[in-house]
């Protein structure tokens, strides 16, 4: 072969690679830059790079938003879902990994001039203060052209011609994933925020516990970061500017600035910080966060600068004047030129509340039979439970309902000395034959748990092999719930199957089978919550079927999000152990543990239980 058809060849296959290559490229589209892609798939292509494929997708749903949030990815916390309430609109968030001002006017910018807009809110971060105009990572932190003016042309060449590795990453992605929130798809495209469900179903309790799973508040790395002259410049620059343009444009503008963690605001010299929150308040007047009790509390944090949604809730809360639910007193100041000295020299003397004011410890008792004869499992005498109730109340314990510790978490309403919670498993007749009167006798409430399928459907197991102790029926819930002492709530309806009674497969547990599709576990375990709640409502009319027990204590994260989703926010599992629960934190009131109550706990280790509890 001559050295020219060699070369022509050589070229003519570099040509039909690159050809494959930007084919393949513009196929996946990983990043989400090109529309009426033949992969679309926005959770992963916002992961790869918000800021592009969120444009992307806001060309083709626009219409369905009027409201929008902007900032980095602390932004995420403030959940659209309470903007939309208080401001009857339809908010979309445009978090952006790191973003700083330029990135956010610019975002700003487009939406203004492309959509109609009613709201704006806008997210100011710290770190604003710090990098202004910075792009880390040319494919992730690329702002689309219809935002910056760059050349199209240069634009999805740069995405044409990446590494394929990116779209043979999202092929990979796309046969890994699951309902669950991954690594690849951490957002929610419908509200643009991150996909928080498995996070938002995490158990949080005791701090020594919470500093295990995220051992970065135990020990915080020692840094220092300085503001500099530009990018303070820069930040207001372009906050002023989007004021104008929102005040020519009849949109309202909020501005609100992020809180951050303690040991990060520790970070930045007090001078600096203080002439940056006082620059931002000669621009507009703003709702300010960054640093309160709040930021000593590591429940309500991620990290140093990403705070939970629970707090965003309560940011808005504040700002609306929605006083439903908790809000520490010192939490969020609405600065202006006129006041912005003397709130800058406040923020000075913070300092974290006292743990009493805003925690309780909260024991747990689990019964389950109670007969003339106990034993080391599930089962207690009579004498002995009538000895374990005397002593609470003889030791100035207070019984309560699961309500009462939502309305403690959610709204901050007290809790006596020393709260407990009596509960029952399963729903023996034993509950209605013996605690219920002691309980009624003693002055004190339980909240009983039952299997709605067994509720007075014994008779169904009478002649099996394998006849079950009798459960009370639904008429006598009934009498149990109208005396005011007893609380039902779920079991599941049919969750917590004994396999000698099943002609099937059992399903002994909210738990899915080994290989049973997620869509398939879901659907069941959603049509269970239905059922339970639906049964409990119409037999013995408690209407606030919130909580429930795992049957066996065995629940993981799909469980968990499924319950929740499906308004289950008060969980209980069979792990020993007090429980710390934190005004404002919803998460405290999942996986709650419980002292599992049995002939072999004397009185004296009950009051070691119950003891150390106080409001």
């Amino acid at each position: 072969m001559s050295s020219k058809k060699w070369l022509a060849m050589f070229l003519a296959t570099v040509l039909f690679l690159g050809a494959c290559v930007l084919g393949f490229n513009r196929l996946a589209d990983p990043f989400g830059v090109f529309p009426g892609k033949a992969l679309e798939w926005p959770s992963y292509e916002m992961t790869m790079n918000p800021r592009t494929a969120k444009i992307t997708y806001l060309k083709e749903h626009h219409q369905e938003y009027d409201s929008y949030v902007l900032g980095c990815s602390s932004t995420s916390s403030f959940p659209v879902e309470a903007l939309n309430e208080y401001l009857d609109a339809s908010f979309y968030n445009m978090i952006m990994y790191g973003a700083d001002m330029l990135d956010v006017e610019q975002d700003a910018v487009y939406l203004l001039e492309h959509y109609e807009v009613k709201n704006l809110v806008v997210n100011i971060y710290l770190d604003n203060a710090c990098t202004y105009d910075q792009v880390s990572n040319p494919l992730s932190y690329s702002m689309p052209p219809e935002t910056t003016g760059e050349s199209p042309l240069t634009f999805y060449t740069k995405y044409l011609f990446m590494d394929p590795r990116h779209s043979l990453d999202k092929l990979a992605a796309m046969r890994e994933d699951t309902y669950l929130t991954q690594s690849f798809d951490v957002f929610n495209a419908v509200t643009g925020a991150y996909d928080k469900k498995v996070r938002d179903a995490e158990s949080i309790g005791s701090l020594d516990r919470y500093y295990e799973t995220y051992p970065i508040f135990a020990n915080y790395p020692e840094a220092s970061y300085e503001t500099t002259r530009e990018a303070v410049n820069g930040t207001l620059e372009s906050l002023t500017r989007i004021r104008d343009f929102c005040l020519e444009k009849g949109v309202n503008l909020l501005v609100v600035t992020a809180p951050v963690y303690a040991d990060h605001m520790d970070y930045f010299d007090p001078q600096q910080v203080a002439d940056f929150f006082t620059g931002l308040a000669q621009v507009t007047p703003y709702w300010d966060f960054s640093y309160s009790s709040v930021s000593f509390e590591p429940r309500y944090f991620y990290d140093e600068t990403h705070f939970r949604n629970c707090v965003g809730e309560m940011a808005l809360a504040r700002v609306f004047g929605d006083d439903s639910i908790y809000i520490p007193e010192d939490f969020g100041v609405y600065v202006t030129p006129e006041n912005v000295q003397a709130h800058v020299e406040a923020m000075g003397n913070t300092q974290p509340m006292a743990a009493e004011d805003y925690t309780a410890e909260v024991p747990v008792l689990l019964y389950h039979h109670i007969a003339q004869e106990g034993n080391e499992d599930i089962i207690i005498s009579e004498s002995l439970f009538r000895a374990h109730m005397e002593a609470l109340v003889q030791n100035g314990c207070t019984p309560l309902f699961p309500e009462d510790l939502a309305a403690y978490v959610q709204t901050g309403a007290p809790l006596p000395e020393k709260p407990v919670l009596i509960t029952f498993d399963d729903g023996y007749l034993s509950n209605y034959e013996i605690a219920w009167p002691i309980l009624e006798e003693l002055g004190l409430v339980g909240t009983i748990f039952t299997i709605g399928s067994t509720a007075g459907n014994v008779d169904h197991y009478k002649d099996t092999d394998h006849p079950i102790t009798p459960h009370f029926s639904w008429e006598q819930g009934s009498e149990m719930v109208a005396s005011g002492v007893i609380s039902i709530q779920s079991h599941t309806y049919d969750m917590h199957q004994w396999a000698p009674y099943e002609e099937g497969k059992a399903r002994e547990n909210i738990l899915a089978w080994e290989g049973e599709s997620e869509e398939d576990y879901r659907q069941a375990l959603s049509q269970d919550c239905d059922l339970i709640r639906q049964t409990i409502l119409e037999e013995t009319g408690e209407d606030a079927v919130r909580a429930i027990a795992y049957p066996s204590g065995l629940y993981d994260d799909l469980a968990q999000v499924t319950l929740l989703e499906n308004g289950f926010d008060i969980t209980f599992s069979t792990q020993v152990g007090c429980n710390t629960l934190v005004k404002g934190q919803p998460q405290t009131l999942l996986g709650l543990c419980r002292y599992n109550m049995n002939e072999s706990v004397s009185v004296e280790q009950l009051l070691e239980w119950v003891a150390p509890a106080r409001g």
